[in-house]
């Protein structure tokens, strides 16, 4: 009985065996998590393999990528990008979540939350890049999708400066339209915005109806001097120099460097009177950034990069809510950075710098806007959102493709779209809102701007 009990198991095994009916052992290798990686490694073997190096225009369009690189850094990151973080990161600590929603919030009238996004933006005379920390700013803080959208719009496209320009160059017809369009666009696309996240915005209007109301720490007129002297610092620095000399605007771009240090003095003053910054720290600040002005006036970009490493000290070395400022300036700048110059690299390399021409020929794109069509509109709308303008960059580019040619109606097209959109913008705004809205964004852009070219370009063929 024992050794029947003994071979049993034996002879089960065979059996088994020799049916084939034993399962499988579980497999070590996970599809799942190898595919990316696999993937990205695949698709980068296969572009080094593949790249056309001795493609002339290849090459051209690599040190196009990396001038128009070289130019934003040079041109945009300290003047324009630097402060623009530290006025995002001073709305994340000096303006109260209660503030926002109680203007830009979903529940806000919406009367007063549009009007306040529009005009806030057209105050600041900036780029698609330059606004997007003061934009992730506000969101963060509880914005409404829609007025924090039309802030994000109105930043770039109406600038004051920007929409004389255009009359004064490009014709008082078209300097007007592109005015009219610029409000409407900011206030309907925000309404659409709205409306497509619905749901998402009327949750958000339920949960802060329960927040509890924050502490005021400082008065309101407090709040307002110290962004009034950041605003005018950065607007002051950025200032460009206008065509027509003898205007206003020449006045003002003459004097642009003593306006900005004195809404830099008015802000050292400001933190020494309410952010308990020591008197000698400041006066040392003030003698570090005037000894390059005054050594190397030529040359004013040294003085005003020791001006950012001075105010920066200041926040660094005093304990309270300065550091904080700093830490939410940071936060902004580690997330938006990167991601904008790996946008303004891949928009060098496919469309160069204005003037010049990457892998996409510019004679293509002249060639195709041409005439009042659908398709010539839809294409301008499209290469403008994709395309980089810097501030006022985009009046003398569209002189130049008008005389090649390019329709009225697909040069508002490309007005309306150009400076509000880029490609290192979206994808700065697809971290702050995600694909979806990101996406919707664009689409309304681009198609409303398509409309508005049609309609314009009948009206001038009229």
């Amino acid at each position: 009985m024992s050794e029947t009990l003994s071979m049993a198991p034996s002879d089960k095994t065979v059996e088994t065996t020799l049916s084939g009916a034993e399962p499988e052992e579980p497999s070590l290798i996970d599809w799942t998590t190898i595919w990316k990686p696999l993937a990205w490694i695949v698709g980068g073997f296969l572009l080094f393999f593949f790249l056309p190096v001795d493609s002339t225009r290849f090459t051209g369009s690599v040190i196009e990528s990396l001038a128009l690189a070289k130019w934003y850094a040079q041109e945009h990151v300290l003047l324009c990008l630097v402060p623009a973080f530290f006025i995002a990161g001073g709305v994340a600590v000096f303006v109260s979540q209660g503030s926002v929603m109680k203007y830009l919030g979903a529940g806000a009238s919406k009367v007063l939350s549009y009007g306040v996004a529009s005009v806030s933006g057209s105050v600041l005379a900036v780029c698609s890049c330059t606004v997007l920390p003061l934009f992730a700013g506000i969101w963060k803080r509880g914005a409404g999708l829609g007025p924090a959208i039309a802030f994000l719009y109105s930043g770039p496209a109406i600038n004051v400066l920007a929409i004389i320009l255009t009359a004064r160059i490009l014709g008082p017809e078209i300097g007007a339209a592109r005015a009219v369009g610029a409000v409407l666009f900011s206030v309907v696309i925000g309404l659409f915005m709205h409306l497509m996240f619905r749901k998402e915005e009327e949750a958000k209007a339920a949960a802060a109806m329960h927040m509890p109301t924050p502490e005021v720490e400082r008065p309101l007129w407090q709040t307002t001097l110290l962004f009034a002297a950041m605003i005018g610092l950065l607007v002051s620095a950025t200032w460009g120099r206008p065509e027509q000399a003898g205007s206003l605007w020449s006045a003002v771009f003459a004097a642009k460097w003593l306006l900005a240090g004195g809404f830099a003095f008015l802000l050292g003053v400001l933190m020494v009177r309410w952010m308990r910054v020591k008197v000698y720290k400041l006066v040392l600040a003030a003698v570090a950034v005037l000894i390059p002005a005054l050594m190397a006036p030529q040359y004013p970009l040294i003085a005003f990069s020791v001006g950012l490493v001075a105010f920066t000290t200041l926040l660094t070395t005093t304990r309270g809510e300065t550091e904080s400022w700093f830490t939410a300036s940071w936060d902004f700048a580690k997330q938006i950075m990167p991601l904008l110059l790996a946008g303004v690299l891949v928009a060098g390399l496919l469309l160069g710098r204005p003037g010049s021409e990457g892998l996409i020929p510019s004679g293509w794109i002249s060639g195709l806007v041409g005439g009042n069509s659908l398709w010539a509109n839809l294409f301008a709308s499209v290469v403008g959102a994709f395309m980089y303008f810097a501030t006022l960059t985009e009046v003398p580019i569209l002189q130049g493709l008008i005389g090649s040619g390019m329709g009225q109606g697909p040069a508002l097209a490309l007005l309306l779209a150009g400076p509000a959109l880029s490609l290192p913008n979206m994808l700065v705004i697809r971290s702050v809102l995600g694909t979806k809205k990101t996406v919707a964004f664009v689409a309304l852009v681009v198609v409303m701007a398509t409309i508005s070219g049609l309609i314009f370009g009948g009206l001038m063929a009229v």
